[in-house]
Formats: structure tokens, C-alpha cells, sequence
């Protein structure tokens, strides 16, 4: 297995991305990571040969991709002020052996495509990650299969299965039946997609994968809560924080760790001291080990108003550490169903807040939850859900394109 990336920053940024993966046991060889612009500057004949089209730019402006020299290898339009710039067929222009312009291809996704056919086989199965990418290979010529990977929610607010769809994934619906597989994360998400937009894709569950770290957590009479995401505006962190004041008129001693960082950090600095929580509840940043942060924690608290699947969930569950979460779309149902937590319904400041005590003063219930969490955690499991996954690129592999069927 090999992973493609198409970030245009320098060889040296690419090693040490390489490099990072290995160290973390990701990669077993840094060759198995490959990128378009690391691959053009190493031998730019492929896109050479692919190049047919205009030599004249459009009416944009261009960043410069240069080799070791400092000749232009290839043009890339900027495009701004519109959230599909990738389906842009702006003219990305290829320059010969002297840096003179030679032709183009059609925008990113000639681009792409002719890197891919240049790396990837024809009995190859390739498995994107982005919808961008997705709109962009659909229409790809090789014989090569496609699986369609789904890490997010494909709703705004409310979140509800008839609400609005995301203006991200404006026309994916309708291109979504030329890949081999679509692979959603979680089954309430793949049945609310297949009964508003009916079943031309081939859908299937493939969820991602946490490690188990073994019962590290969920320590009998801790009264302390963690909260692990980005300090964002859809994790409605304010919610917890908002609760806590009025957990802690009960359970004095009870303390909130918040880690992770984000564009919401100033303003929930300033509601803990509006509400007094200074000694109660921190903003503890970001951390290197993840896992740490569970360690003696009575419970994880999720307060988002949307996920893709929710990792984090497992992540808590897998060290033994209970879960408190809104009852959201798409995923803490899917994992808390089978135990581990309390779902709490989206939005109820009240009914967190009585979870959160329950929790805490309930040690027979706690206990309860510390046993069944690792059991819950089995379902999105690394190795389990590698397997999975294993088993779908096969299945795959077995049968021809569905573009050139």
C-alpha cells in the first residue's frame, strides 16, 4: 500500500512528513509515501507527455512549481472567492526541458489524473480521502477502482436527515455512483444518505480505526471530566463549561480538563472566569499523547453539535474512560448503544448537567460503565476495522471499474 498526497510544499517538508510516519509506526518505508510535486521535480516527463492544451493562462494568478534550479516546472491557478476552486479547469501550464511554456492540462483534476495514471496501475485500487478529490476523479479514464472514503458530516444545522446538505458537497450526490465503493463511517449516516438520495452508490460501512490503549481511566471516585477536540464553535464547549458551574454547587471538588486548541480558546478563557470556574475547569491546550489525558479521568464529555464519526468516543472507551455525549449525527450512538456512556439529547444544557452528576455521585453506575467500555470500544478497533477494510479493497479488486461498466 502506498499513500499518494498531492500537497504542492517542498521535498524537504514531504521527508519530514515521511519521516514522522515511520517514527510513528504509520509507515514501514518512507517510499511508501509519494507526492505529485515530489514525483514531478524527481522526473516531470510524465506530465510532459500529458500536456496538450493552451500555453496561455487564464485571467488569474499563478504560483510557480520550480526544480532544484529554479526553472519552472509548472504553473498552478489560484483560485479564490469559490469553495469548488478544485473543479476550476483553469489551465495548469507545463513547461519543456528550458522552461518554456508547452501546453496545459485542464485545471487540478488534470492534474491528478495524469499523475495517478502515471503512479497507479490498472488492476490498482485507489481510496480517496476528500470529496475534492472525489469530484475530480470521477471521471477518471483508467480502469483502475475507486473507493470514496466519508470522514464528516454531509448536513448543517440542525443536523436533522431532511436538513440542508453542506455546500461542500454541492453535486457529489450525483457523480457518487462511478465509484467501486462508498465507504461512510458509520451505518445511521450510510441509512439516512440511501433514504433521501436513494441507492445508485455501492454504500457499505467502513468505519475508521482507534488503538485500544487497555484500562488506563476511569478510576473509582475521580471527580475529574476531560474533553478532548478542537476549540472550535461546533463543539459547543461553552455548553460543558456552562454545566460545570452548576456541577461543582454539588460536587465541589469536581474539575474539567479541556485539551486541544482552536479559534474559540480567548472566549471560553473568558466565560470560566465570568462564571468563576478558574480553579474548577482548564484550557489545557494541545498534548503530544492523547491518551494521557484519560489517565485517572472519571469520564470524556462531548458537547458537539455534529461529527462524522467521533473518534474521540473510542479513543475514551478503549482506556476504560466513560463517555457523556450528545446524542448527534452521526456516531457516539453508534458506539454508546452497546454501552460505555449516557447520550444526553443535542443542545440540553439540563439534561448534561443532571448526566454529569449522575456520574459522579452514582459509583455503581460509573463502575458499571468503566466495565462495559472497552467491550463497546471493539467496534471501531484498529485492527478490526483494518480487517474491514481489507476485505472491501478486495472485494473491490475482484470486480471491474464501475466507471467502465
Amino acid at each position: 500500500m502506498t499513500v499518494l498526497t498531492v500537497d504542492p510544499a517542498p521535498t524537504a517538508a514531504h521527508d519530514a512528513h515521511r519521516a514522522e510516519w515511520v517514527r510513528r509506526g504509520e509507515l514501514h518505508d518512507a517510499a511508501h509515501m509519494r507526492n505529485l510535486y515530489d514525483d514531478l521535480r524527481a522526473d516531470p516527463r510524465w506530465l510532459r507527455t500529458a500536456a496538450s492544451g493552451t500555453t496561455v493562462p487564464a485571467a488569474v494568478e499563478y504560483n510557480h512549481v520550480v526544480d532544484a534550479a529554479g526553472q519552472r516546472l509548472l504553473s498552478l491557478p489560484i483560485i479564490t472567492g469559490d469553495a469548488r476552486w478544485h473543479t476550476s479547469e483553469a489551465p495548469v501550464i507545463v513547461y519543456d526541458e528550458v522552461g518554456e511554456a508547452l501546453g496545459s492540462v485542464a485545471g487540478f483534476g488534470g492534474l491528478y489524473r495524469a499523475w495517478l495514471s502515471h503512479v497507479v496501475p490498472d488492476d490498482g485500487v485507489v481510496i480517496v480521502e476528500a470529496r475534492q478529490l472525489g469530484d475530480l476523479l470521477a471521471s477518471w479514464s483508467s480502469p483502475a477502482r475507486l473507493i470514496h472514503t466519508i470522514h464528516t458530516n454531509h448536513l448543517e444545522s440542525p443536523y436533522t436527515p431532511d436538513a440542508p446538505i453542506n455546500a461542500l458537497w454541492s453535486g457529489w450526490f450525483d457523480i457518487a455512483g462511478a465509484f467501486d465503493a462508498v465507504a461512510w463511517p458509520t451505518e445511521a449516516q450510510m441509512r439516512d444518505v440511501r433514504a433521501r438520495f436513494g441507492t445508485k452508490r455501492a454504500d457499505v460501512v467502513a468505519s475508521n480505526g482507534v488503538d485500544i490503549a487497555g484500562s488506563a481511566a476511569g478510576a473509582t471516585g475521580s471527580r475529574r471530566a476531560v474533553m478532548v477536540n478542537r476549540l472550535a464553535a461546533g463543539k459547543r464547549i461553552d455548553h460543558a463549561i456552562r454545566a460545570w458551574a452548576a456541577v461543582v454547587r454539588t460536587v465541589p471538588d469536581a474539575t474539567l480538563d479541556i485539551y486541544g486548541d482552536g479559534p474559540e480558546r480567548d472566549r471560553l478563557a473568558a466565560l470560566i472566569s465570568e462564571l468563576g470556574l478558574d480553579s474548577a475547569v482548564t484550557l489545557r491546550g494541545q498534548v503530544a499523547d492523547v491518551a494521557e489525558c484519560y489517565r485517572d479521568a472519571a469520564f470524556l464529555l462531548l458537547t458537539t453539535a455534529y461529527e462524522g464519526q467521533g473518534l474521540v468516543v473510542g479513543e475514551a472507551l478503549g482506556t476504560g474512560t466513560p463517555v457523556i455525549s450528545y446524542d448527534v449525527a452521526y456516531g457516539p450512538r453508534d458506539v454508546l448503544s452497546r454501552g460505555g456512556g449516557l447520550l444526553v439529547p443535542s443542545g440540553d444544557e439540563a439534561a448534561l448537567r443532571e448526566a454529569i452528576l449522575r456520574l459522579l455521585q452514582d459509583d455503581e453506575l460509573h463502575a458499571r460503565l468503566v466495565a462495559e467500555a472497552p467491550s463497546a470500544a471493539q467496534v471501531v478497533e484498529r485492527s478490526a476495522a483494518s480487517r474491514r477494510w481489507a476485505d472491501l479493497v478486495r472485494t473491490v479488486a475482484s470486480r471491474p471499474a464501475a466507471r467502465h461498466r
